[in-house]
C-alpha cells in the first residue's frame, strides 16, 4: 500500500519525493524484506539521475546486514565508496564490524589499507573487534601491523582485545612476545585484569617454563588480585601435569589458607600427579582428604587411580575399585574399562582380555578402537597373529573402524615373524580402506625392510611419504641411514644425512654412532672423523668400544702414513 501511494505520488506533475521519503520507503521495504520494492525504488532514483545521500547508503548496508544479505551490503559500500558522497570515519568503522562479525577478514585487510590511505582511522573498539577477529584467523602477521598503526596515533585496545591477543601468542608459544605486550599494556596505561595473568601463566606451564609461570603468579598477588579457584586451578594443574606435582600440592596449601574452596578438578590434578609421579600413598592421602572436605570422588578421580592399578598389574585392585564406583553410583565408561583391559594385556592374561572384550564390552556398547588396538597389540607381542587378525576382522565386522595404529601394531607384528609379504598386503589395505599412514606406519616399513635388507623397498616407502607430504623424523631418516650402511651404500647414506640436516631434523646420539660404525667398517677413517666431530659439538658422547675402534683407526691411519714416508725416504 505504501508503495503504491508513493508510485502514485511520483507520478503528479512536478511532484518530486524529498530525501526523507526516499528513505523512509528504503527502510520499509528492508525491514519487510521485500527487496524487489527495494531494488525498484533505487532504479527510479537512477533513471532520474538523482544521486543518493550517505543516509541512504546507510540504512541499505545497516538492512541488508540484518537480513543476512552480506554480498549486497559489501556491493552497497563499494558502491558509495565510488559515488563521491561524503563519508566519515564511523562509516569505514560499522563497515570493518559487519566484516569481522561475518569473518570476512580479506575484505577486511583491503578496506583497512583503503581506510587509512584516505585518511581515515578506526576507533579503539573497532580496532579491538578487528584484532580479535585476526586472532581467531590465526593472522598475527596484520595484527602486529595494527598494533604499529595504534601506537602511531595513540590508540589503546580494549582489554579483551589484549587478552584474546595473549592467548593466541601463548598458544604458539611465542612467551617473550607475550610478556612485552604485558609491559606495553601497562606502560600505555591499561591495566591487566586477571584473565590476562591467568593466560600468561597458562602459557608458560603448557610451555613448561614453570618458574617464569611463577613469577607471573608473585606479580599477580603483589597487585591484590582476588584469586579464586579458576586461575588458582590454572597453575596448579599445569604443575601437576609437567611432573612438578609437590609445587602444585605447596601451591594447593596456599589456596587452603587463602580460604579459597577447592573443586574436584583440582584435586583430580594433584592426585594424577602424584601417581605419575609413583608417590601413591600421597594421591590416597589427597582422596581421603578431599571427602573430609565435602568433595565427593567423581569418574575422572577413579579412572586416574585405575589408570595406577592397571598399570602396576594391581588387577585385583582395579577390579574391586570398578565395583565400588557401581555402588557408589558412578558409572565406569569406556576409558574406565579401557584401562582394566590395560592392565590385563600388562599382566599376560590374554585369553581373560580377549574374553573381556567379546563378551562384556561389546555387549555394553563399550568396545572401540582402542580397545581393540590394546587386545591386537598384545597378541602381536607374543607373536600371536592369528587372534590379532581375527580381532581385526572382526572389528570390520561390528562397524569399528580400524584405525593407523590398528594397521601399524599389524604391520609390525607381521614382520616380527618374518612375513614380510603379509605387512606389506596389510599397508595396502590400510590405503584401500583410505585410512591415512602416519609417520609411525611408514617408520615400521622402512625399519623391516631395511632389516630384511630390502633397501630399494624402504627406499620406495620412504620416497612415497614425502611426496605425500609426510615429514621424516628422526626413526625414519636413522632407519634408513642405517639399512643404506649395512648394504654398503655409504654416499647415499651421507646424502640422506646431509638432507636430514637441511629439513630441519635434528641427528640424536643413535644416528651419529650408526654414521660412524658404518663408515668405520666402510674404511671411511675421515668422514667418520668428521661426524664424530659434529657429534661432539652436540654435545653426545661415543659408547667405550665405539671410541676404541675410531681411535685405533686413526692411529692405523697415522702408522700407515709414517711408514709410508719412511719408504719414500
Amino acid at each position: 500500500m505504501a508503495y503504491r501511494f508513493y508510485l502514485w505520488a511520483e507520478s503528479q506533475p512536478g511532484f518530486q519525493h524529498d530525501h526523507f521519503t526516499i528513505k523512509t520507503m528504503i527502510s520499509l521495504a528492508l525491514k519487510d524484506q521485500n527487496f524487489g520494492i527495494f531494488s525498484e525504488v533505487l532504479r527510479g532514483i537512477r533513471l532520474k539521475g538523482h544521486s543518493l545521500h550517505r543516509s541512504i547508503y546507510r540504512i541499505t548496508i545497516s538492512g541488508c546486514v540484518r537480513s543476512g544479505q552480506i554480498k549486497f551490503a559489501i556491493r552497497t559500500f563499494e558502491a558509495m565508496i565510488a559515488s563521491g558522497c561524503r563519508m566519515f570515519d564511523v562509516d569505514f568503522n560499522r563497515f570493518m564490524g559487519v566484516l569481522v562479525r561475518n569473518n570476512c577478514f580479506d575484505l577486511a585487510e583491503k578496506c583497512y589499507y583503503r581506510m587509512t590511505s584516505k585518511g581515515f582511522s578506526l576507533s579503539s573498539f573497532t580496532y579491538s573487534r578487528l584484532i580479535c577477529g585476526l586472532c581467531q584467523a590465526n593472522n598475527l602477521l596484520f595484527v602486529e601491523k595494527l598494533w604499529r598503526d595504534m601506537d602511531k596515533i595513540g590508540c589503546v585496545p580494549d582489554i579483551w582485545a589484549y587478552n584474546i591477543y595473549l592467548n593466541c601468542l601463548c598458544k604458539q608459544n611465542k612467551m617473550e612476545d607475550s610478556l612485552d605486550v604485558l609491559q606495553s599494556m601497562i606502560q600505555k596505561g591499561r591495566e591487566p585484569d586477571v584473565v590476562t595473568y591467568t593466560t600468561i601463566i597458562n602459557g608458560f606451564c603448557n610451555a613448561r617454563h614453570f618458574s617464569a609461570a611463577l613469577e607471573i603468579w608473585d606479580e599477580m598477588l603483589k597487585r591484590g588480585f582476588k584469586l579464586d579457584v579458576i586461575n588458582c586451578g590454572t597453575l596448579v594443574c599445569g604443575l601437576s601435569a609437567n611432573g612438578k606435582v609437590d609445587e602444585a600440592y605447596e601451591l594447593m596449601l596456599e589456596m587452603i589458607k587463602m580460604n579459597i574452596e577447592l573443586n574436584t578438578r583440582l584435586y583430580n590434578a594433584i592426585i594424577g600427579g602424584f601417581c605419575r609421579a609413583g608417590q601413591f600413598a600421597k594421591a590416597q592421602v589427597i582422596v581421603s582428604f578431599m571427602q573430609r572436605n565435602g568433595c565427593k570422588p567423581d569418574l575422572v578421580t577413579c579412572n586416574i587411580l585405575l589408570n595406577h592399578y592397571c598399570d602396576r598389574f594391581m588387577l585385583n585392585e582395579a577390579g574391586n575399585l570398578m565395583k565400588r564406583m557401581e555402588m557408589s553410583g558412578i558409572s565406569p565408561d569406556r576409558c574406565s574399562y579401557n584401562q582394566l583391559l590395560k592392565g590385563l594385556c600388562k599382566g599376560n592374561q590374554l585369553e581373560k582380555a580377549y574374553d573381556f572384550i567379546t563378551s562384556y564390552m561389546e555387549v555394553k556398547g563399550l568396545c572401540d578402537a582402542v580397545s581393540c588396538n590394546t587386545v591386537i597389540n598384545a597378541f602381536c607381542k607374543v607373536g600371536k597373529m592369528g587372534t590379532a587378525t581375527k580381532l581385526f576382522e572382526e572389528m570390520g565386522h561390528k562397524g569399528i573402524h580400524a584405525d593407523a595404529i590398528t594397521y601399524s601394531t599389524l604391520i609390525n607384528g607381521f614382520f616380527k615373524i618374518g612375513d614380510a609379504f603379509r605387512a606389506q598386503e596389510l599397508f595396502h589395505l590400510m590405503l584401500k580402506a583410505r585410512v591415512v599412514p602416519t609417520v609411525s606406519v611408514y617408520n615400521v616399513m622402512v625399519h623391516h625392510l631395511c632389516k630384511v635388507g630390502d633397501i630399494e623397498g624402504a627406499r620406495r616407502y620412504f620416497l612415497d611419504m614425502t611426496e605425500k607430504r609426510i615429514s621424516p623424523d628422526i626413526v625414519s631418516y636413522s632407519s634408513l641411514i642405517n639399512g643404506l650402511l649395512k648394504g654398503s651404500r655409504i654416499n647415499e647414506a651421507m646424502k640422506l644425512y646431509d638432507d636430514m640436516c637441511k629439513n630441519g631434523v635434528t641427528p640424536d646420539e643413535l644416528t651419529y654412532k650408526l654414521l660412524i660404525g658404518g663408515l668405520l667398517k666402510g674404511g671411511k677413517f675421515i668422514l667418520a672423523c668428521r661426524i664424530w666431530d659434529q657429534m661432539m659439538e652436540k654435545g653426545f658422547t661415543l659408547d667405550r668400544a665405539l671410541s676404541e675402534r675410531l681411535i685405533a683407526a686413526i692411529k692405523s691411519k697415522d702408522t700407515n702414513r709414517e711408514e709410508g714416508e719412511k719408504l719414500r725416504s
